[in-house]
């Protein structure tokens, strides 16, 4: 019995109880109900509070209202006992035969096992990494295309139509410092001011310049300054980006859509959207500017728009881009941004808001920083980029199923440190490798288990799962829903990759304490045919939670 079908089972005593007027309820009363793994395992398999949910508006008090609903539980199919615990909890047991049950419906789902359907019909944008293209992907990049990526998976994986969107920042001042910084290096000048620096800067010029031959263009150094800077803008930026499309690629992480800044200006979309905003009032003139009323949306103050000079502040563009994100079909924009972008969180939800829409159609998760640590003290530098850690720095030291896991296993919300030396170990202290050798593991039973002629086809006896490794197992394993479930409600993809970990320590346990495969001249029962489903559905439950993550489940390790 899965928790969601032990929800239903509740739920059905609560409908046939009004029927019966037991309790004093309507239908709607009764909200979904929520079931829990008890703190102490020997009070039960799951615990509901629904009986304190509903006690009020029954007018009884939460234990009188459990021990009726008791009543009818302890008669239910699969359930072996129910009772009243504290101030009106009620713990259940399963029949071993019930829980049991659970690793057959897990094979069979496969894949889909966990998958939900509360995003289903609804078109989700995501934007997340969008470094500039003036440089390879740093450390705090490299966190979100992991969480960005992994989040998009779960968004997926309950029904959502999924946009992964690069936002490609062509526009502006940063991109001219690029390209000043790329001639610089060509003609032997100390790096400008504010420019770039880094051996990336000398290959990409060096790039640029090799192009430019097999094309036989003119040589660009021989242009006027300003011909030649716009020379090596086009063409550095185009290789720098392709870099770092391939570096994403590499990572396992591929957008469905590169978005260019520079064509919101070119387009006219920024003047078309700014017009619009114009007549209905959402911008308004003051001290020869035009401002967004973004206080009356909840911004701590209105925001300039189009400065007194005529020329569009950076919030302009993000109107515009708003705007077309709703054009193009998206029902939420979810913007995964750096730690210097709390204020963005306002200013985007006033964005919405401004053009009609409602505030909740835009999310903005704010990511912290990363720091890289090896034999105890702090990396700061890479030898690519000068001054800062790439995610070819991190790939080249741990690998990327190591790189993605340790990026997506705490909360965007928080500082991490990552241990290199740790993570490029094979040991259980290593998370990663923790959970795919469980992974590994179940498919060496398998494999194992073939040569004893053990098959699933073969038998299978879910109340021979009596062992209390095997019961902790299974109510592990039986939680993978209800994970799934919270982090695709809280947008907290680490939640997965917790509970992978639990679900490896449960089936390590379990592997030690019982066995699959007979002992010496013992012979093949029933009991190990029905042993295999267990193992392989804890194998298709951490196969279905890296694949979450974007990290490979090995078969051998």
């Amino acid at each position: 019995m899965t928790p969601e079908e032990l929800s239903q089972t509740i739920r059905d005593a609560l409908l046939s109880g009004i029927d019966d007027s037991d309790f004093q309820l309507s239908p709607f009363d009764v909200p979904e109900v929520r079931v829990d793994r008890p703190r102490q395992r020997d009070h039960g398999d799951w615990s509901t509070n629904i009986a304190m949910q509903l006690a009020k508006t029954a007018g009884t008090n939460p234990r009188e209202f459990a021990a009726t609903l008791v009543e009818r539980l302890v008669d239910a199919d699969g359930i072996e006992s129910a009772e009243v615990a504290g101030p009106g909890f009620i713990n259940i047991r399963l029949a071993a035969g019930a829980a049991g049950e659970l690793a057959k419906g897990i094979v069979e789902y496969g894949k889909d096992y966990g998958r939900g359907e509360s995003l289903t019909a609804t078109t989700v944008n995501i934007e997340f990494v969008s470094a500039n293209p003036t440089g390879p992907i740093h450390l705090g990049g490299t966190r979100w295309a992991a969480v960005g990526d992994s989040l998009a998976r779960l968004l997926e994986f309950h029904g959502a139509d999924v946009v992964r969107e690069y936002y490609f920042n062509d526009h502006g001042g940063q991109i001219d410092n690029f390209a000043k910084s790329l001639l610089a290096v060509v003609l032997g000048e100390e790096t400008p001011e504010n420019g770039y620096a880094g051996q990336y800067i000398q290959d990409i010029a060096n790039e640029v310049m090799v192009e430019a031959v097999a094309a036989q263009d003119q040589d660009p150094l021989e242009l006027p300054r300003a011909q030649a800077q716009e020379f090596f803008r086009d063409r550095g930026v185009k290789l720098m980006f392709a870099q770092i499309k391939q570096s994403l690629h590499d990572f396992g992480v591929d957008f469905d859509v590169y978005f260019h800044e520079d064509s919101l200006h070119k387009s006219g979309a920024v003047d078309k959207a700014l017009a619009h905003l114009k007549t209905t009032g959402a911008l308004y003139e003051a001290d020869g500017a035009w401002w967004l009323r973004s206080t009356d949306y909840g911004d701590d103050k209105d925001r300039v728009v189009i400065k007194s000079d005529g020329q569009p502040a950076y919030i302009a563009g993000d109107l515009a881009y708003f705007s077309d994100k709703r054009h193009r079909g998206a029902d939420l924009c979810i913007y995964l941004l750096g730690a210097d972008h709390h204020g963005y969180i306002a200013r985007l939800k006033a964005a919405a808001a401004a053009f009609g829409d409602d505030a909740e159609s835009v999310e903005v998760i704010i990511g912290q920083m990363v720091n890289l640590v090896k034999d105890g003290t702090p990396v700061r530098m890479s030898k690519r980029a000068g001054t800062v850690v790439t995610m070819e720095d991190l790939v080249d030291v741990v690998g990327v199923d190591a790189a993605r896991y340790a990026l997506a296993r705490s909360s965007a919300d928080s500082m991490i440190d990552i241990d290199l030396d740790l993570l490029a170990s094979k040991s259980n202290a290593n998370p990663v490798f923790y959970v795919q050798y469980a992974h590994a593991r179940t498919a060496g039973v398998a494999r194992n288990a073939a040569e004893y002629g053990i098959e699933r086809r073969k038998a299978f006896n879910p109340d021979l799962l009596t062992h209390e490794a095997e019961a902790k197992l299974l109510g592990i394993l039986g939680e993978f829903p209800r994970i799934v479930t919270q982090a695709v409600e809280f947008r907290e993809q680490h939640r997965v990759a917790r509970y992978l970990e639990d679900v490896a320590a449960a089936f390590h346990g379990w592997y030690d304490r019982t066995r699959v495969t007979p002992l010496g001249d013992e012979e093949v029962t029933d009991l190990h045919h029905t042993r295999l489903w267990l193992n392989d559905a804890t194998g298709q439950v951490l196969r279905n939670g890296l694949h979450l993550l974007g990290v490979s489940a090995p078969e051998r390790m």
